[in-house]
């Protein structure tokens, strides 16, 4: 098993609709079980995403493993449809894949 300090910690945000707070929480609440187990096996760990209610900005971030395999996620077929079923409550690409962008580290205190 991976030591936390080997792990990367990654930042992201997202933009959800007008109106789906309700609905992007209960969709997360509800989560399949065979996605959280599909990210586990990719190496992400501690995913949290919180909502800036003034701006329907999501925050997410997770640990990446050292080992991680998230650069396949993008190509699985669970993935795709979890985000599928994502897309019509926010800004999403053309593939459906959130709309995100990196956020830099600017620090950490342990």
């Amino acid at each position: 098993m991976d030591n936390e300090l080997e792990k990367e910690i990654i930042a992201f945000k997202m933009h959800l609709l007008p109106g789906k707070k309700h609905e992007y929480k209960t969709r997360h609440d509800e989560i399949w079980p065979e996605l959280k187990t599909l990210l586990s096996e990719a190496g992400i760990s501690d995913y949290s995403i919180f909502l800036d209610e003034e701006t329907n900005i999501l925050l997410g971030s997770y640990r990446a493993s050292k080992n991680n395999q998230i650069k396949l996620l993008p190509h699985n077929p669970l993935m795709q449809k979890w985000w599928k079923f994502m897309a019509d409550i926010m800004e999403t690409n053309t593939d459906n894949e959130p709309l995100s962008t990196a956020l830099k580290p600017m620090f950490y205190m342990k």
